[in-house]
């Protein structure tokens, strides 16, 4: 069982573009009761699987596994590697139902509060990574690469589901274009090395976000 008691909140500024609490005005009142709410609707979940990885000329391949890998941007972050875990994690389905609730009854508290939450989620896959760590030991690893990046498409995420049974362990489903519901759940690979790994970045000009990006519109990065 995951606990997560406290939630980033750096990380959630920096999802509502502000840089401290002091320069926030109306996210500062609302920060402590977003969080409690958040905390409490909150049901994390992770699941996981390990796959053995082989290189068809530049194209990664995986064994035993129907994921096809597609995009020069995932095999330039997997050189090297020789498997790969295929990470889904999610808030669950209350803080989905907790920000609509909240959208009816104060945009600002749900704003705060949808921020609040993709923060979690980023905690929920920190501990995931902590666990996977630890059984792979004496490995080295690449950082999570999502579909989204780079040019890794969306419309794996339906495959990526099917192969780590996500539905019936931890709630996660499907739906057109690729968007995952629970909305606040996210989906990743880790490149797993017995050699020390160059650290590689997504690119903002090779992202599918790039057109829409709003740290890019102000000439910031997301940090991925």
């Amino acid at each position: 069982m995951i606990n997560i008691d406290h939630i980033d909140r750096a990380e959630a500024m920096r999802y509502l573009s502000c840089r401290d609490e002091s320069n926030s005005g109306v996210v500062a009142e609302y920060l402590d009761q977003c969080e409690r709410l958040v905390l409490e609707a909150l049901n994390p979940k992770y699941t996981y699987k390990y796959f053995p990885l082989d290189f068809c000329g530049e194209k990664p391949v995986l064994t035993d596994c129907p994921l096809s890998l597609e995009g020069k941007d995932i095999a330039a972050h997997l050189a090297g590697c020789r498997g790969v875990i295929i990470l889904a994690a999610t808030d669950g389905a209350g803080v989905d139902a907790l920000i609509r609730q909240l959208q009816v009854e104060n945009m600002a508290a749900a704003v705060i509060a949808d921020a609040l939450a993709g923060a979690a989620v980023e905690e929920i896959l920190n501990k995931a990574e902590v666990e996977i760590k630890e059984r792979y030991g004496n490995m080295y690893f690449t950082e999570r690469y999502s579909p989204g990046y780079g040019d890794l498409p969306l419309n794996i995420q339906k495959t990526i589901l099917n192969i780590l049974d996500a539905q019936k362990r931890i709630g996660l489903c499907v739906g057109s274009g690729g968007l995952l519901t629970p909305i606040k759940s996210v989906t990743a690979f880790i490149g797993v090395s017995k050699n020390p790994l160059r650290k590689e970045r997504c690119r903002c000009d090779s992202c599918n976000m790039r057109e829409t990006c709003r740290y890019r519109k102000e000439g910031k990065s997301c940090g991925l």
